[in-house]
């Protein structure tokens, strides 16, 4: 019994009541104050009338006050109970008639997709990366109103509970591919625990916040259970570590010493304000420059004319030693270990992963947080200028933010950048969405949280494609591409079409590195692109 149907239930037991209570009363008057004797059938009748306003028959007008205002006190009671009946019963059962129905199970079967609990804004990054391998999904949602928006939006929804068995059966989980749990550690649990009893020969993918609770989601069942907060943090603490040494860091292995990277340069760097043509970076690192990312949007590939700013990351192919002489160059010219250290704002899991990063480069750092504990070095509000201040804002050479609000981020950034114009501002988010406004807000370099979640959670469902890069603004995978086969990279206009560059081709166990627009694919290669998340969706609509 839903809500609706209670509330119909309990309104007919309270106007059957009050009507029998009326009739009772009505037939008494008639005969104490009118001197007539009437039937409790007539009684009611004549209550019925008067709740309906369909009228009061031949007993009207009645000769008594006490009798009159008994009368004016139903009609009152009737016309109350009438719009009583509106909000409580009407106008929800017109809203269920003209709403959006949510479907409680999936339309048309599926087979070999993914069901997803819950809807987050790392669902939605898991959803774009299966999309773009052309991977069936489900999202099973409890939230009615979520739901219906998701619904509206062209998600393919049920409206039910994961934690209940019924809600997974809903979702075809028998002849699913996997199941993911991304809600929160205990609700995970119990969605591990009923996928145990729906299908326990299905892949159970679950995602937790603190990563000393694997062991009881692998207890409860989970095949694997994944942690990207970690990972986030080693990765916004590299973007320090690295940009203080000339070590090339953390890039992309595509064939023998054959690489590709993310290299942001730095403030202070002589490639700032040079443009790509005359900052020399081919004729002295001998790289090859296939795309950028300048503040937020990404390029490829990248103008000659496009000026290279502190915060532009360039995507990079090249040998090892080539990579590392490009490093050197996108480096503070001033870079010195006694200038200042990393503020690291927020203390949570991510902020422990980098100040454990830092710790094992022997890098000084200075933690803020607004909750006094252990290893917090200022306790305060990080949009605060006080705040900053106490924590030596003003010599920082870098400061992370591993804030959990983006909202707060954004702000944060404002105030920072506003107190320390030369500071190098790195930050993670939490959705997508966030980074366009992070670069804008003064960033050098973001990393959003539900990208990774999406990337790790999508290299473990789709075990056929190599995602080599989840930590990094562009993805690199390796996949098949059958409707390239006899054509050239020139001729398929891979790039113009999908934003991609194929980096390499690994052929009879080989990876050919020196990939042009005339080189031919043929049947059986294995080509390795790279390209924003978007970029890599596109290629595989279009080119496989």
């Amino acid at each position: 019994m839903d809500k609706w149907q209670r509330r119909t239930v309990y309104y007919s037991i309270l106007l059957i009541g009050i009507m029998l209570v009326y009739a009772v009363l009505y037939q008494h008057g008639m005969r104490i104050y009118e001197g007539d004797n009437l039937s409790f059938l007539h009684s009611l009748q004549v209550v019925v009338e008067t709740f309906t306003t369909t009228g009061f028959g031949s007993d009207s007008p009645w000769g008594s006050p006490e009798m009159n205002a008994f009368v004016i006190v139903m009609d009152l009671t009737g016309v109350g109970l009438i719009f009583m009946a509106l909000p409580v019963l009407v106008f929800p059962l017109l809203e269920d008639i003209f709403s959006t129905t949510v479907p409680k199970s999936v339309e048309n079967g599926l087979d070999d997709h993914v069901v997803i609990c819950t809807y987050t804004s790392r669902a939605d990054a898991l959803i774009g990366e299966l999309e773009s391998w052309d991977v069936d999904y489900v999202i099973v949602e409890p939230g009615r109103e979520r739901a219906t928006e998701l619904y509206e939006d062209d998600y393919r929804v049920i409206h039910e509970d994961p934690e209940s068995v019924s809600g997974l059966e809903q979702a075809e989980l028998s002849s699913a591919r996997a199941l993911v749990a991304d809600v929160s550690d205990q609700v995970d649990a119990s969605i591990v625990l009923t996928a145990q009893e729906v299908a326990e020969d299905v892949p159970i993918i679950s995602v937790v916040e603190e990563p000393d609770r694997t062991a009881y989601h692998r207890l409860a069942g989970a095949d694997e259970v994944l942690s990207p907060r970690p990972l986030l943090g080693e990765s916004l603490a590299s973007k320090v570590t690295t940009s203080v040494t000339a070590d090339l860091g953390e890039a992309v292995e595509i064939g023998d010493d054959f690489e590709i990277a993310e290299l942001p340069i730095h403030r202070g760097s002589r490639l700032v304000g040079t443009t790509l043509a005359e900052s020399g970076i081919r004729e002295q690192a001998g790289v090859n420059v296939i795309g950028a990312w300048f503040r937020g949007e990404f390029e490829t590939p990248p103008s000659p004319d496009a000026t290279l700013t502190n915060g532009t990351v360039l995507l990079v192919t090249g040998r090892e030693d080539q990579l590392e002489e490009l490093k050197e160059l996108t480096l503070s010219e001033v870079r010195q270990f006694t200038r200042g250290e990393t503020v690291v704002i927020g203390y949570g899991q991510v902020g422990r992963t980098i100040t454990s990063a830092l710790d094992q480069a022997d890098l000084p750092y200075t933690v803020v947080d607004q909750t006094e504990m252990k290893d917090v070095d200022v306790v305060g509000d990080a949009i605060e200028p006080e705040t900053l201040h106490e924590a030596a804002i003003d010599d920082a050479r870098s400061v992370i933010l591993a804030l959990p609000d983006d909202t707060t981020t954004e702000f944060a950034t404002l105030v920072i950048r506003d107190e320390n114009p030369q500071t190098e501002i790195i930050a993670r988010v939490e959705e997508s969405e966030s980074v366009q406004k992070m670069y804008r807000a003064g960033a050098d370099y973001v990393l959003s949280l539900a990208t990774v979640s999406g990337r790790m959670i999508a290299s473990t469902i789709l075990e056929d494609e190599d995602v080599l890069s989840l930590d990094q603004q562009v993805e690199v995978v390796r996949t098949h591409a059958p409707d390239l086969v006899g054509q050239t990279i020139g001729d398929a206009l891979v790039r113009s079409k999908t934003g991609c560059t194929v980096v390499g081709v690994e052929r009879d166990g080989t990876v050919i590195t020196d990939v042009g627009p005339d080189f031919r694919v043929e049947s059986g290669d294995e080509l390795i692109i790279a390209g924003t998340d978007d970029g890599i969706r596109r290629f595989n609509e279009q080119m496989t």
